[in-house]
């Protein structure tokens, strides 16, 4: 697909290039991750319709699901009022989490800081699905 990159100039890329994007399941609305993308990674993004992102500890490209299998296949996207952070609401396949969880967000924290017991059950095994990187 032929993506207008007329949005780009919207975005506001922090110092390092990037911008946070926020992945929410589209029919759940539960938010599934946060990641980060630059310029070419969201135009990639776009193009797919693949959540395509940029690491910042390998200082490199990846997509979601290139490893193990769990894609995210993009519906709507949007930029915050800002322009500071991306939206994207998407169809997810497999866990989003790469320790084996359906959300990153699993672990719960009482307002007092306290920990709680995670109570989620893993979707994969984490082991398994990374071992033949």
């Amino acid at each position: 697909m032929n993506v207008n990159c007329d949005f780009l100039q919207k975005i506001k890329f922090n110092s390092d290039g990037l911008v946070a994007a926020i992945i929410q399941d589209a029919k759940t609305k539960r938010v599934l991750m946060m990641a980060w993308m630059n310029a070419d990674s969201l135009v990639a993004t776009l193009e797919t319709g693949k959540t395509n992102f940029w690491s910042r500890s390998r200082k490199k490209y990846w997509v979601k699901g290139e490893t193990s299998g769990h894609t995210q296949t993009i519906k709507r996207f949007s930029i915050d009022c800002d322009g500071d952070t991306l939206l994207f609401e998407v169809e997810q396949i497999g866990g989003a989490c790469h320790a084996g969880y359906e959300s990153c967000f699993f672990q719960p924290i009482e307002l007092d800081g306290a920990v709680q017991t995670i109570k989620e059950m893993r979707v994969f095994d984490p082991e398994a699905t990374y071992r033949r990187e």
